[in-house]
């Protein structure tokens, strides 16, 4: 302008002249003011398809980018405030991060509260750039205004890292102790963060937990039982030192429950519903296999279960959460009565969730309060009705588990209809459910066999594989029922071959029993008039319907054949079906009828002997399936050998419970058996037995009879044993081994090498007691790596005696076909001075001599 004034001489002209310029290059230089938040709002708002909206939201962007390029600190806030939104809409925002930061430093308190909100957001711990904010939020949490450290405790509290939070900790622990309710109430919160990233830090904050349930504040009182619950729930040494607030905490919630209309905290006329329920989530904890606690929170618990309102959803919450609480702790029978009863009342709600809730909660009860629970058993049943299927699956699940011996007709009649009428995703699990119960508590052989096959009739096509070679087993054993089986089984297809399952039972009991089913001899019901050429009518049907699979027709050609030899009429008939079927295209079904026609032509001496009807089934496990074996191309269950009845109690784990001893898909258990005492079961806790070893057997936890059982597998253990002892003496000279002692329990082992087999290692253990007390429920298991297949005897006795008075002793039979060096792995489970034992070892010193 001056050089302007000097060029013109300062005349009018060179005056108006150099303003003129001035203007311009003040107006090129400026950038437009971006336009408001709520004004973003609006335009998007107005965008009437995706991309019309993305085109806006781009276009924002580089306005807002190029802001922070020109570093304008006049509307970085603005900015930052948009960018935040885009960010909320899905967009990305990552390039606002450093901005937040600039913004967190800023002195202004409407700048720190955007950045501290945009770090929130658009910051995690997995970004470095976080860190730079340590020192800003240190600043601030020493601050003069309450508010810009209530704005760094939350920013803290919700992306603070590890490195951070051990960084910040005095600064929150400070902020705990202060008079401020404002701020503790967020430090305590803040603490929660602390805990949850750096638990060591814990001991730091528990001198400032002494005064926090003295504080009349509200807001101070429910993040502090908030922190109490967090440092319970991470440190055993924490909940035993907090359980002497039991006391001062039932006296707050009573205070909640008797205090009067209190406007600043009433919701839906109930005082502080938030804080009630966090306190009772804590006393929950605190109560837990504690006598003492429990007994001092039983009184209170009541009045909450008695003095809430149920008209209101907040109510509800409150009664659900008193329910939980006195379920876990060691409560009174009465209070664990009212507790059911208040989850009873629930099933009536016309709210879903609350239904919902209930069932589910009822469910996890049923086991330890059965009695309680069947006191709603009518209305668990109406529920099977209810149209949402979460609501449907609950009850019938919790339906199944109050089946017992009383009410089994009842319940079963209900749970048929339910069959009947639901969707197509329950009827698997129902039918299985069905099975399972008919099979532990039916009050007679008939109403087991009509229940089975209603359920064929209703959802065969549902059922479980094994549930076909159960009926029939089941079918079997009941001979004085064949005659009223068969004929119910041949009036149930007629016409109908939809149900698969039910066909292959119908055709093979038909093929058992078909000449019962011809003679009439039915005393059940009224019996029916049925020939020979009806009853091979059917059975060609079956064989020719469109509807019938590989399997069912061979059932059908089988049961056909079986025919041959008790009808006397009809046997030429029967030939010419076999015969066609020879050149059938389904292989199998070819291979069926060659091998029966070669019956007919070379072997017919030996057909009424190879086709006689199947003797009884005997079952080696309850509530399990048979083992299947091949007759005549025909899958059927065959009979077990059978164990002798084990003298001690039975154990309530299965063989198959110790697949998860060893982990993995290619694990078998080799042959099941176990101590004649209760074991322990092996679920969950078995997991870390074997470790980074791979193994192949693995003991399981099925009774046995001290002797020897007749297994049918593996093989290498039943070479010669009929006909020559398993091991003799070639090996007395490989030395004994210690493999474990600790805490006055011995183990050790000494070794034979097998007679037949020189590839099986005998080893007996001997276990020896050198405390005061004897150590009872003993259980020894053992795994070895894949290579290796293993077998473990019952033991002599489930009690060590004490003082060395005597030895439990156990046989393990270890194959070692490669030869390779042995290794193990066992776990000791026992109870001494009233206390449950347990532990793990390796054991890898054995002497050559045992596997070489």
């Amino acid at each position: 302008l001056s050089r302007g004034y000097k060029k013109t001489k300062c005349t009018d002209f060179g005056r108006k002249k150099c303003e003129h310029l001035y203007l311009m290059s003040f107006h090129i230089q400026r950038m437009p003011a971006p336009i408001r938040l709520r004004e973003l709002i609006r335009t998007i708002r107005t965008a009437r398809t995706q991309a019309e909206e993305r085109e806006m939201i781009q276009k924002e962007c580089a306005a807002i980018r190029s802001s922070f390029r020109e570093e304008d600190n006049t509307y970085r806030c603005r900015n930052v405030a948009k960018l935040l939104y885009m960010h909320m809409l899905g967009y990305p925002a990552h390039f606002g991060q450093l901005e937040c930061l600039k913004l967190i430093a800023s002195q202004k308190f409407t700048d720190k509260r955007i950045g501290y909100l945009g770090a929130m957001l658009l910051l995690d711990e997995r970004q470095d750039v976080h860190l730079l904010m340590t020192n800003c939020i240190k600043n601030d949490l020493n601050h003069s205004t309450q508010f810009v450290q209530g704005l760094a405790l939350c920013t803290l509290g919700c992306m603070g890292s590890s490195e951070m939070c051990r960084d910040l900790a005095g600064e929150v622990e400070k902020l705990l102790k202060t008079s401020n309710s404002y701020l503790r109430k967020k430090a305590a919160l803040c603490a929660v963060h602390v805990i949850r990233k750096v638990p060591e830090l814990m001991e730091m904050f528990l001198p400032a937990t002494k005064n926090l349930l003295n504080e009349k504040n509200h807001g101070v009182l429910h993040t502090s039982v908030v922190l109490l619950t967090e440092m319970c729930e991470r440190s055993p040494d924490m909940l035993a030192h907090f359980r002497k607030l039991v006391p001062q905490l039932v006296r707050i919630l009573k205070n909640l429950i008797m205090s009067g209309y209190s406007p600043e905290h009433d919701v839906s006329g109930i005082s502080d519903p938030f804080l009630q329920v966090r306190i009772l989530r804590l006393l929950r904890i605190l109560g837990r296999n504690d006598d003492d606690s429990s007994e001092a929170m039983n009184d209170i618990l009541a009045q909450v279960a008695t003095n809430t309102e149920t008209s209101k959803n907040v109510g509800n919450a409150i009664l659900y959460e008193t329910v939980l609480t006195i379920m876990d702790i060691k409560s009174e029978s009465g209070l664990r009565v009212l507790a059911i009863n208040i989850l009873g009342r629930f099933l009536l709600n016309n709210d879903k969730n609350i239904r919902y809730v209930a069932l589910t909660s009822l469910l996890k009860t049923v086991q330890t309060d059965h009695n309680a629970v069947q006191r709603h058993r009518s209305t668990i049943v109406d529920c099977l009705k209810d149209l949402d299927v979460s609501i449907k699956r609950r009850a019938m699940e919790l339906s199944f588990a109050l089946v017992n011996g009383n009410n089994i007709r009842g319940m079963m009649k209900e749970l048929l209809y339910f069959l009947d009428s639901c969707e197509p995703e329950f009827k698997a699990d129902c039918a299985s459910g069905i099975f399972l119960a008919a099979e532990k508590y039916a009050p007679s052989k008939r109403w087991h066999i009509d229940t089975i096959m209603r359920v064929l009739t209703t959802a065969g096509s549902y059922v479980r594989d094994d549930a076909v070679p159960n009926l029939i087993q089941l079918i079997t054993n009941s001979v004085e029922m064949h005659a009223y089986t068969v004929q119910r089984l041949y009036k149930a297809i007629l016409g109908d071959y939809s149900q698969q399952p039910l066909v292959q039972v119908a055709a093979w009991c038909i093929g058992e029993y078909g000449d019962l089913l011809v003679s009439g001899q039915c005393e059940e019901e009224e019996p029916i008039q049925v020939t020979e050429d009806e009853v091979l009518d059917i059975l060609e049907s079956v064989l020719i319907s469109n509807m019938s699979t590989s399997v069912t027709r061979g059932y059908a050609l089988t049961a056909i054949m079986k025919l041959s030899t008790r009808f006397t009429c009809t046997v030429n008939r029967i030939k010419k079906v076999v015969s066609i079927y020879g050149s059938s295209i389904d292989v199998e079904l070819q291979q069926r009828a060659v091998e029966y026609n070669a019956l007919f032509k070379k072997y017919d001496h030996m057909r009424s002997a190879l086709l006689e009807r199947m003797p009884v089934m005997e079952k080696v496990t309850t509530n399990g399936p048979t083992e299947i074996v091949q007759t005549n191309g025909e899958t059927e269950p065959a009979p077990l050998e059978t164990k002798p009845p084990p003298s001690g109690p039975q154990p309530t784990s299965q063989a198959n419970d110790l697949l998860d001893l060893l982990g993995g898909n290619d694990i078998t258990p080799v042959i099941p058996t176990a101590p004649t005492s209760k074991p322990s079961s092996a679920g969950g806790e078995l997991l870390d037995l074997l470790g980074d070893i791979n193994l192949t057997g693995a003991p399981a936890a099925a009774p046995a009879p001290a002797s020897v059982p007749q297994i049918s597998q593996p093989p290498f253990l039943l070479d010669g044993l009929s006909s020559q002892p398993l091991f003799n003496d070639i090996a007395a000279g490989i030395p004994s081994i210690t493999a474990y002692s600790k805490n006055g329990l011995k183990i050790e082992f000494t070794f034979e090498r097998s007679n037949t087999n020189p590839s099986v290692t005998v080893i007996t253990i001997q276990a020896s007691n050198s405390t005061e007390l004897d150590m009872t429920d003993f259980v020894f298991q053992a795994a070895v790596p894949k290579t290796f297949q293993l077998q473990l005897l019952s033991p002599s006795s489930s009690i060590v005696p004490a003082f060395n008075t005597g030895t439990i002793t156990q046989v393990i039979k270890v194959l070692n076909p490669q030869k390779q060096q042995l290794r193990m792995r066992i776990k000791l489970t026992y109870n001494h001075k009233g206390s449950a034992m347990q532990d793990l070892a390796e054991v890898n010193n054995f002497p050559p001599q045992s596997w070489q």
